[in-house]
């Protein structure tokens, strides 16, 4: 996502780019680790040992609509003033 500081745009990218590799390095530790005992455990222990990684992204991608509406929000502020001004300007006359 692009957000206007290049600086947070670049932290919140890193950051979910380190939330999808702990999700992706818990998944595969867990699979190692636990593949002698079946597929079957294997599968869900590495679902459950991705969840905290899987949680973060959730949290970031959160964080980042929240900019997103925030940016739209000024937008349509902006916006709203415009047509206060107009209509203020169109009564005077």
């Amino acid at each position: 996502m692009r957000l206007k500081s290049f600086l947070l745009s670049a932290l919140t990218n890193f950051l979910l780019g380190v939330a999808w590799a702990v999700a992706f390095v818990s998944a595969l530790s867990a699979i190692f680790d636990n593949y002698h005992f079946g597929f079957l455990h294997a599968a869900i222990s590495a679902f459950i040992w991705a969840l905290p990684g899987l949680f973060l992204v959730v949290i970031i991608e959160y964080i980042l609509a929240g900019f997103d509406r925030l940016e739209e929000s000024k937008k349509q502020t902006i916006l709203l003033e415009q047509l206060l001004k107009t209509k203020e300007t169109d009564k005077e006359d």
